[in-house]
């Protein structure tokens, strides 16, 4: 039943992305999806984008391993990252009606240093996109029961998401986000109170972390 869960949600998020690409008529609309997108979709995308299958599978690992001073980068230093954008960056580059942040170098530096600082972002964005595809992998190996193997589910994922990003731009992805957001809340919510059910209520877990030092930075 788990499986064909998946199955139906992969159905859903490429039809997503078939129907968003009737929105996309321009780059704008495939970039920035016209800049119409309503503030609690794109609250839920910027949650989505950075509450990813590495936050949810790897980072509870490196808890795990190392308490609250292993993830202090993820999700401590991305949340702050993302407050200070908001506060003192959002703003001013929205109003310059910019594409992508690459446009904002172009036009102050100009084409090269546009050039550099698009390849620095590709590059450094290589690590968190192998990490959500591996996840993706994973996931469709757990829920296959080895049927499916890791690769193979990385192909499958990753695929999928070329698909219909590559029809629906910005808004087949702020669209599948707004669902992705949904199910990873009610997801974690029920998973963590079942768990927790099982050694005594979140107060048992809490305490038992606490006594681990797994809350010391």
């Amino acid at each position: 039943m788990l499986l064909w869960f998946v199955i139906i949600y992969w159905v859903i998020s490429v039809g997503i992305g078939l129907y968003a690409a009737t929105r996309v008529h321009n780059t704008k609309d495939f970039a920035v999806a016209g800049r119409h997108l309503p503030f609690y979709m794109v609250t839920a995308t910027v949650f989505a984008t950075w509450f990813g299958s590495e936050t949810v599978l790897g980072i509870p690992a490196t808890f795990l391993k190392e308490g609250l001073h292993g993830v202090v980068a993820d999700p401590f230093g991305s949340s702050l990252c993302l407050i200070l954008v908001g506060l003192f960056f959002a703003a001013p580059l929205y109003r310059m009606n910019l594409l992508t942040i690459g446009d904002f170098y172009k036009k102050r530096f100009g084409r090269s240093v546009e050039v550099l600082t698009t390849l620095a972002i590709v590059i450094s964005y290589l690590g968190w996109v192998g990490a959500q595809i591996t996840a993706l992998g994973l996931v469709f190996n757990v829920v296959s029961g080895g049927e499916i193997s890791k690769l193979a589910g990385m192909w499958i994922g990753s695929t999928t998401i070329l698909v219909y990003t590559l029809f629906g731009g910005m808004w087949a992805v702020a669209i599948t986000d707004f669902l992705q957001m949904i199910i990873i809340v009610i997801g974690m919510l029920y998973i963590g109170g079942e768990v927790s059910g099982m050694v005594g209520g979140v107060g048992a877990v809490v305490e038992h972390a606490a006594q681990a030092g797994k809350f010391e930075f």
